[in-house]
């Protein structure tokens, strides 16, 4: 799955070249971030007392914003553009290194086009996107825990406030928290997306086989037989991301209002600003997110975990 693609002279250019220019965009992107959550404190105190302010200073905020959110636009676009050129050159490698080896085997291997034709791309996608996302994340801990160590001077409430750093604190418990729960929410995912794949794998093979030979295959009651099968893992699999989905929207919203909570009382006091309130959500927003990159993206690591498993059951097949 990795060799064909990071182990080889031909593609090295694109895995390690094209894996640079993937960082260096990331790293400009949490750069502009930064400098966004700097733009959060000055613009929300100038909002707070405008009083005393000129207008000519709220054009130069709209402008200050335009010179980051743009830049931002570009590069995320262009950024996403090139991921995708890159999952697809991944996609290529893996492909034809299969092939040659498929090639080789007597005997039928089940699910062969599926595991060449699907699974490869849907593989080199996931874990180049979930790969992207955890850099990003990496980089962006590195960017904001300093911001919100320091802004943890402005938390109010009693006990939390003697705690150095708390809203780093915070962030990290509540994600470690999510994670563990989502764990468990979410610990029969992973074998009901493997199942619901062999059993579409089984619909799809019968489909195929009647496209040459509609006399042996293709029958009614055959295909009414497994996609009862393929209907059954389906409802069994929607129920179990029904419940799943359940905690995680709360929790995310959850997550939303809890910098308030801890920062509104300081706010009422005088020991912080309106500005420093909306920087500290924004960099605690930035910081948790990055800690509860897992569970934002849980059943998208359900599926590449389903994926791989049939990967390696293929490459075993086949001698890989």
């Amino acid at each position: 799955m990795f060799r064909s693609f990071f182990k080889s002279k031909r593609w090295s250019l694109w895995a390690y070249g094209g894996g640079l220019t993937l960082l260096t965009s990331l790293f400009i992107q949490v750069e502009l971030t930064v400098q966004y959550n700097e733009w959060n404190r000055t613009f929300y105190n100038l909002v707070q007392k405008a009083s005393e302010h000129k207008i000519s200073e709220f054009w130069d905020q709209m402008f200050l914003f335009a010179r980051i959110a743009f830049p931002y636009v570009l590069i995320a676009t262009l950024t996403g553009y090139f991921t995708r050129l890159y999952a697809f050159k991944w996609r290529e490698a893996m492909t034809f290194s299969y092939v040659t080896c498929w090639q080789q085997v007597e005997n039928e291997v089940e699910g062969a086009s599926q595991r060449i034709q699907e699974d490869i791309y849907r593989f080199a996608k996931i874990v180049e996107s979930m790969g992207l996302q955890v850099v990003r994340a990496i980089m962006t801990l590195i960017a904001f825990l300093p911001i919100l160590w320091g802004l943890s001077s402005g938390v109010e409430i009693e006990y939390i406030k003697d705690i150095p750093g708390s809203l780093v604190w915070l962030a990290l418990l509540v994600s470690l928290g999510g994670l563990l729960i989502s764990w468990f929410v979410g610990i029969k995912l992973p074998g009901l997306e493997y199942n619901n794949q062999k059993v579409e794998a089984a619909f799809r093979k019968e489909l195929v086989y009647a496209e040459d030979d509609k006399v042996n295959f293709g029958k009614t009651d055959t295909l009414k037989e497994l996609f009862i099968g393929l209907k059954y893992n389906y409802f069994r699999l929607f129920l179990h991301y029904g419940y799943f989905d359940v905690w995680l929207y709360s929790f995310q919203q959850l997550m939303v209002i809890v910098p308030y909570l801890i920062m509104g009382p300081g706010l009422f006091t005088g020991l912080i600003t309106l500005g420093v309130m909306m920087q500290v959500a924004n960099a605690f927003s930035e910081v948790r997110e990055s800690f509860s990159i897992f569970i934002a993206n849980w059943t998208t690591i359900t599926e590449l975990r389903s994926i791989h498993k049939r990967l390696r059951e293929f490459e075993a097949n086949i001698n890989y």
